[in-house]
């Protein structure tokens, strides 16, 4: 190697941890020594602003916008991005073709005793999210309950429930785990009871994408299963135009040669619900997620209609 290979992560320590999962993936599936490959943090906007909702300061590419601009720049060779916080509109010159294999993309509970579970909290508690489709989500269980913004990373969201301004809080069981925290939870939701975000719980790989020698070593590091599913996912977004604010939930699994993907998309106000559910080939995947999403968007488009 002639130079470091450096990798571009969040500042957080979930994103660090990404990011060192991400290396070790490299160096696994690649003739690299641990030298050639530097990790270099990165502060976003989306860490800094951590008082109102990201939509009303710039969307999901808060989290990834600082780190893309590095790598347009040459500054650093390969983003670690949670999937789940990138723009569903790819950054123009970059690309996002490998992922590492999917973690747990289920939603999880902590309530302030770490005992209660959602149906055991007290009537009208209040749960902190900065998500309205866990908002819509969690009130199709229990319509008695209270929502407020909560914003910041992992540790400071558990802070602030233990300092008593909430008394429970929604997050994703990716981060949790790899953050070895499992006993501060209360209760896991099934992606069935609550369908998860697109991409939730996938640490995606973007470099540029004229880069061939970057292109080579992500290929090789690639998990296709996973990206099947973030294909699938991601492109019912793209359909339905969706962005930090839009609650969607959108979950694909793989059985055999099959791609089952099933979606949910709530009106603005959270009253009305739209539900799909469709299978088809793996190779299909990404007709998949399109077919899906345009189901979706003439469903919820008829409804405004009425």
């Amino acid at each position: 190697m002639n130079k470091k290979i450096v990798i571009g992560s969040r500042g957080s320590k979930l994103s660090l941890i990404y990011a060192q999962i991400a290396k070790n993936k490299i160096l696994q599936n690649n003739n690299l020594k641990d030298e050639d490959i530097v990790i270099k943090e990165i502060i976003t906007k989306g860490d800094q602003v951590q008082d109102v909702r990201l939509s009303e300061v710039g969307g999901k590419g808060l989290f990834s916008k600082n780190i893309e601009k590095e790598l347009q720049e040459k500054k650093i060779d390969i983003a670690v991005h949670a999937l789940k916080d990138l723009p569903a509109i790819e950054t123009k010159g970059l690309i996002i073709n490998a992922f590492l294999e999917r973690n747990d993309p289920r939603e999880i509970l902590i309530s302030r005793d770490k005992k209660k579970k959602i149906n055991e909290l007290k009537p009208n508690a209040i749960i902190g999210t900065s998500s309205f489709r866990r908002e819509f989500q969690i009130k199709n269980i229990r319509t008695d309950l209270n929502f407020k913004l909560i914003r910041g990373n992992v540790e400071t969201r558990i802070k602030k429930l233990n300092d008593g301004l909430y008394d429970a809080i929604i997050l994703s069981y990716a981060g949790i785990k790899s953050l070895k925290i499992d006993n501060e939870i209360s209760e896991i939701f099934s992606v069935k009871n609550i369908i998860p975000s697109a991409g939730q719980g996938i640490i995606s790989l973007q470099c540029r994408e004229n880069d061939n020698k970057i292109l080579s070593i992500l290929k090789k590091t690639n998990h296709n299963e996973t990206r099947q599913r973030a294909n699938a996912e991601r492109n019912v977004l793209k359909v339905l135009e969706g962005d930090c604010e839009t609650p969607i939930g959108v979950h694909a699994t793989i059985k055999g040669d099959e791609i089952i993907l099933e979606a949910e998309l709530f009106s603005l106000d959270g009253s009305e619900r739209f539900y799909e559910k469709k299978i088809s080939k793996i190779e299909n995947a990404k007709e998949l997620g399109k077919e899906l999403g345009q189901i979706l968007k003439v469903k919820s488009n008829n409804s405004y209609k009425k």
